[in-house]
């Protein structure tokens, strides 16, 4: 079964197509700068177990001509893995905001744009480009199975005490005002990773996905019970450009005695805070360079950014009441060792001891950097959102299978 995945952002798309139940992609790709001047193309093929990487560079003037430009090379001759788009048994989409109307990977009808596109004001960078994506790829894999997996999905379990606001009920129940997090998909795939390597489905494990955007969640037996994203993805940690947790005070003292706009404090949290912010820099590749040049104000930002890492582990340990794993995602999680142990720090009391040789060894496989004494395992687990997106379709269509 080819299932083709698709992940659309405001000016890009991320690809990859899946044979499906073979769980190793036979292309992958990005299209970046559309709508801009020399846009980018990358294709990377594998065959016979080589890797051959096409780049492109061109005008695209929309995602349809950027995912026209792909559908060309899925089919060339020479380069191509298909002949023909119609090959494509299913696309599956990644929709950042599903609100409470979608709790699991869902067939795309006319009914489901229409909710995605409800949802547009809740993820305004994000749902309108997915829906993008979706609108497009119906025309050029016509023969194919639209199928949309949402980031909020794996959260809606968490129990009502975690969702709410302690504001009006009448937001809530009228304007849908709760805390639905983000990062699901990647937060599912290394819970289940890290359920399989402990062979303890009642794990109780906090993950923590650190990248430009970066959110922990508590998993009780599987399950996300609380999420530190909430009703947008500013809250929570420190990130590449988002300030995270603040006193909602400090927005209405630049409204009301600074004179900021609405827009421009949108601004300031979303795209001017964060390690930017406070170093000047969203890399933490950058910060680390900073920092062994002697700047005071990048080691300051590594300092906190670690610590409400650490804030939030210790309440998470708290809802689960004990931890068995701390699992380490996302491109800071998984390549960063001095994040990892500056957050694993003075954690004795918790159980998290860091193997400091361990720790600083870099793999693409899951493993251990506490020491083997420890009571509480550290893990690192390469997250692939793409994996589970295709994982998810492929499900879903075995089902609707059996059903017929």
């Amino acid at each position: 079964m080819n299932i083709f995945v698709i992940n659309s952002g405001s000016s890009s798309i991320k690809y990859q197509l899946f044979k499906m139940p073979d769980e190793k992609p036979i292309c992958t790709g990005l299209v970046e700068r559309i709508g801009l001047e020399n846009s980018v193309i990358t294709y990377k093929l594998f065959l016979n177990g080589e890797e051959k990487m096409i780049r492109r560079q061109l005008d695209l003037n929309d995602h349809e001509a950027g995912l026209h430009e792909v559908a060309q090379l899925l089919t060339d001759p020479e380069i191509g893995v298909i002949q023909n788009p119609e090959e494509i048994d299913a696309v599956g989409h990644r929709v950042v905001h599903g609100g409470e109307s979608f709790a699991s990977t869902t067939v795309i009808t006319k009914e489901v744009k229409n909710e995605i596109k409800k949802l547009f004001s809740l993820a305004p960078l994000h749902n309108p480009a997915n829906y993008l994506g979706i609108e497009v790829a119906e025309k050029i894999f016509t023969n194919a199975r639209q199928i949309a997996v949402f980031d909020t999905a794996f959260h809606q379990t968490m129990p009502e005490k975690a969702y709410r606001y302690a504001i009006p009920e009448s937001f809530y129940k009228e304007r849908g005002i709760r805390a639905y997090g983000f990062h699901g998909t990647s937060h599912k795939y290394v819970t289940e990773k890290a359920v399989g390597y402990l062979q303890n489905p009642s794990a109780k494990i906090i993950t923590v996905h650190l990248g430009n955007g970066c959110s922990m969640t508590a998993v009780n037996a599987g399950k996300s019970v609380d999420t530190s994203m909430g009703f947008g993805p500013v809250c929570g940690l420190i990130m590449g450009t988002r300030s995270g947790d603040v006193d909602p005070f400090i927005i209405f003292h630049l409204v009301n005695q600074l004179g900021y706009s609405l827009d421009q404090v949108n601004n300031l949290l979303n795209k001017q805070s964060g390690m930017l912010g406070l170093t000047g820099f969203s890399d933490m590749r950058d910060i680390t360079r900073a920092i062994a040049e002697g700047s005071e104000e990048a080691e300051l930002a590594y300092e906190m950014y670690t610590y409400r890492i650490k804030k939030y582990i210790g309440s998470y340990a708290a809802v689960l009441n004990g931890v068995d794993a701390i699992v380490f995602t996302g491109g800071v999680g998984e390549n960063d060792s001095n994040v990892r142990r500056m957050v694993c720090s003075d954690m004795h009391y918790l159980g998290l001891q860091l193997d400091e040789e361990k720790n600083k060894i870099r793999s693409d496989e899951i493993r251990e950097v506490n020491i083997k004494s420890a009571s509480v395992k550290i893990l690192v687990i390469p997250t692939n959102e793409e994996l589970e997106i295709v994982k998810q379709c492929f499900h879903l269509l075995q089902q609707e299978m059996s059903m017929v």
